[in-house]
C-alpha cells in the first residue's frame, strides 16, 4: 500500500482511488486470516452464475443513479452525505466477518470496539460515568431513553418541543406514555416558561431538550430548562441525534456554537446521538447514554444460549435490540482512530460546516431576492423568496426546489423546503403578507465542509432560480 488513511479525502470523486486500495487490502486480509482455520469447500446451493452476478451488478449500479449526490457540497437538501471513506472501510472488513455485537460470543473484538466508542461520546458528552451502546439508530436510541424514563416515573408522561422530532410523539405513542409538546418561542426554541407551568401540574416525569432540531436547527436552551425541572423532580434527557457532536466546538467562538447548553448535557439524566449524521458513518448507526450506570436493572433478561463465553458486560444486557452490527461499531472506531471527536479531529470538520452556514446567512442578509427566515444555531439555514405574500414565498420555494434539480448535473443545485405556518411568520415579525394558512419556505443543510468553498455559487444559484419564477416580482 501506497496510500496513508490520514490522507482520504471525505467521500466523492477523489477518494475512489485510494479507498478501492483499501478495500481491497481488507479482503485479503480478512481471507488470510480466514485461511488459518482450515480450507473448505463451499456448498454447490450457493453458487451464482458469473455472468449472471455481474449483470445483476451492472443493473444494481445502474439502479443506484437515480439517487441524488449526497456526496456533492452542491447538494444542500436534507441530512444526507456518504461516510468518510475510513468508515467504509473499517465497516466493509468487519462485514467480511459479520459479526453480532449483541453477544461476546457473536462479536468479541467489534464489542470492545463499541466500548470504546461509547466511552470517547460520553467523554465528550461530560460523563463521568456512564451507561451506553451503539443502536441501529436514533429513533431506537430515543425509544430506549423513553423506555427507562416510563420505568422510573410509570404513571408519568414525556414532554418534548413541539418542534422537536416526531419520533418522541410516535415512541410515546408505543410505550403507552402521554406525550405533550410544549410550544416553542420565536426561535424554534421550547419556551421555558410554557415548561414551568407543565412541569407544575406533576403529570410529566421526563422532558425531552433537543439540542438541533431537524427542521431550524434550533438549540433548546438545556442549561435553562436543567433547574426548573429539576424544581420538580423530573428527568432531563437530550435528543442530540442531529447536533450532538457540535459539542466538539460548543465554546461560543467566531465560527462554533453556544457553550452553555451543550455544557448542561452533562448534568441531564440520558443523550441520544447520531454519529451516522455528523460522525461521518454510515447507516445506521446511533448511540443512547445513560448517566447513571443502574438503569442497567430495566434491561435484566436471560438467555438460555446466549451468554456463555465471557462474565463481563454483553452490550445485548443493556439494550433493548438484540442482533447489532458489529461493522457499525468497527467502523465508528476506525473513523474516531483518525478524527476522534474532539476540536483537534470532528471539530475541524464542524467549523468548516459552521463557517459555511454563517457565511451563507450573511449573503443572504444582503440579498435583493432572499431573505433569512432565522439565524442559523448550527448548519442548518432557513430562508425565503423576497415577494410580498406567503402563497408567493410557497410558489416561488417549489419552484427554486423543482427547478433546482432539473438542471443539468454541473449546475444542478438541491435544497430543501420547510412548511411554515402564518403564525411562524407572525412571530419572527417578517416582512411578508400571511395571505395563506401556511406555506414553503427554503431550507438548506450545510454538513459537508466542502460547502465551505463554494457558498458565493450556492448563493448565486439561489438567486439565479428565483429569478427564473414567472411572475417573480422583488418586494
Amino acid at each position: 500500500m501506497t496510500a496513508h488513511p490520514q490522507n482520504l479525502p471525505s467521500m466523492g470523486p477523489a477518494a475512489a482511488g485510494s479507498l478501492e486500495q483499501y478495500l481491497s487490502v481488507a479482503v485479503r486480509s480478512i481471507s488470510s486470516w480466514m485461511e488459518e482455520f482450515g480450507s473448505y469447500e463451499p456448498h454447490s446451493s450457493m453458487a451464482v452464475d458469473a455472468d449472471a452476478f455481474e449483470q445483476t451488478h451492472q443493473t444494481l449500479v445502474a439502479r443506484l443513479r437515480e439517487n441524488y449526490p449526497f456526496f456533492h457540497p452542491r447538494y444542500v437538501g436534507q441530512m444526507l452525505k456518504p461516510p468518510h471513506p475510513a468508515a467504509v472501510v473499517g465497516y466493509v472488513t468487519a462485514m467480511l466477518i459479520n459479526p453480532n455485537n449483541h453477544a461476546l460470543d457473536g462479536g468479541p473484538a467489534t464489542a470492545a470496539m463499541e466500548k470504546e466508542v461509547v466511552a470517547q461520546l460520553a467523554a465528550m458528552f461530560g460523563y463521568e460515568n456512564h451507561l451506553g451502546h451503539l443502536t441501529s439508530s436514533g429513533t431506537i436510541a430515543n425509544l430506549e431513553a423513553l423506555f427507562v424514563a416510563r420505568e422510573i416515573h410509570p404513571d408519568k408522561g414525556v414532554a418534548y418541543s413541539a418542534d422537536a422530532h416526531y419520533t418522541h410523539s410516535r415512541m410515546c405513542h408505543l410505550l403507552g406514555v402521554k406525550g405533550t409538546a410544549v410550544k416553542t418561542d420565536a426561535t424554534g426554541r421550547m419556551d421555558m416558561r410554557a415548561l414551568d407551568e407543565l412541569l407544575a401540574t406533576g403529570e410529566i416525569g421526563t422532558v425531552v431538550m433537543t439540542t438541533g432540531t431537524t427542521g431550524l436547527g434550533a438549540i433548546d436552551p438545556v442549561d435553562e430548562a436543567l433547574p426548573v425541572a429539576r424544581k420538580y423532580g423530573v428527568r432531563v434527557h437530550v435528543d442530540a441525534a442531529y447536533g450532538g457532536f457540535y459539542r466538539i466546538i460548543a465554546d461560543d467562538s467566531g465560527d462554533g456554537v453556544a457553550r452553555a447548553p451543550f455544557e448542561a448535557i452533562a448534568e441531564c439524566d440520558s443523550v441520544v446521538i447520531d454519529p451516522h449524521k455528523h460522525g461521518l458513518q454510515p447507516y445506521g448507526c446511533g448511540a443512547v447514554l445513560f448517566r447513571d450506570p443502574s438503569v442497567q436493572r430495566f434491561y435484566l433478561h436471560d438467555s438460555p444460549y446466549t451468554y456463555f463465553t465471557s462474565d463481563d458486560l454483553h452490550l445485548g444486557e443493556i439494550s433493548i435490540e438484540c442482533s447489532r452490527s458489529g461493522a457499525a461499531a468497527a467502523a465508528l472506531w476506525t473513523t474516531f482512530q483518525l478524527l476522534p471527536p474532539t476540536n483537534e479531529g470532528l471539530g475541524q470538520v464542524l467549523r468548516a460546516n459552521r463557517r459555511a452556514a454563517l457565511d451563507w446567512a450573511e449573503r443572504i442578509r444582503s440579498s435583493d431576492s432572499v431573505e433569512l427566515y432565522q439565524k442559523p444555531e448550527l448548519d442548518i439555514l432557513t430562508y425565503y423568496p423576497n415577494v410580498e405574500n406567503l402563497s408567493e414565498v410557497d410558489r416561488v420555494s417549489g419552484h427554486v426546489l423543482d427547478a433546482g434539480m432539473a438542471l443539468p448535473s454541473e449546475e444542478a443545485l438541491f435544497v430543501a423546503t420547510y412548511n411554515v405556518s402564518a403564525a411562524d411568520v407572525q412571530a419572527r415579525n417578517l416582512p411578508v403578507n400571511v395571505d395563506v394558512e401556511s406555506g414553503r419556505i427554503l431550507r438548506s443543510v450545510v454538513m459537508k465542509p466542502e460547502s465551505e468553498a463554494i457558498v458565493v455559487e450556492l448563493q448565486a444559484g439561489i438567486e439565479k432560480l428565483i429569478a427564473s419564477a414567472s411572475g417573480w416580482k422583488p418586494t
